[in-house]
């Protein structure tokens, strides 16, 4: 039983570029409240609380960025962990214009996709039908 898992361009490696941006911002935003420091009028200083509320504000960014590539990872896992049950199974969309046996499962950023025991993919979406697959030889068998 294989199942493939196919991402887009917006997949894993995007995922550590995000938190390498995370830290790249944070560097660059600590070299600014320094420059800031430093270069500011002494006679009409700059409040401390200002650069604290700069800093914690950015720290809430960064960290709403780990916890949004933390998510991303909780629900790819979560989707190979249902699709494995579909290999095997009948799937009929809606209108009932598609049917077959699950042969494959791609999984993508935007949805999933079976393809079929009779060459037609099919995106998972509402409205499909999943059953089990009838025996060989039983009239409830879809061609």
């Amino acid at each position: 039983m294989t199942v493939e898992v196919v991402t887009s361009a917006t997949g894993r490696q995007p995922t550590s570029n995000a938190s390498a941006a995370a830290s790249l911002n944070y560097d660059s935003f600590l070299k600014l409240l320094t420059a800031q420091m430093q270069y500011q009028d002494p006679t009409n200083p700059m409040d401390a609380t200002q650069y604290v509320a700069q800093l914690a504000s950015f720290s809430n960014v960064e960290q709403a960025i780990q916890t949004n590539n933390k998510l991303d990872a909780l629900l790819i896992s979560q989707a190979l962990i249902q699709v494995d049950g579909l290999i095997g199974k009948t799937v009929t969309s809606m209108d009932e214009t598609i049917s077959g046996v699950v042969k494959e499962v791609h999984i993508y950023s935007n949805g999933t996709v079976v393809a079929l025991d009779n060459g037609k993919e099919l995106l998972l979406d509402s409205g499909v039908k999943i059953s089990e697959t009838p025996p060989a030889g039983s009239e409830d068998e879809t061609a």
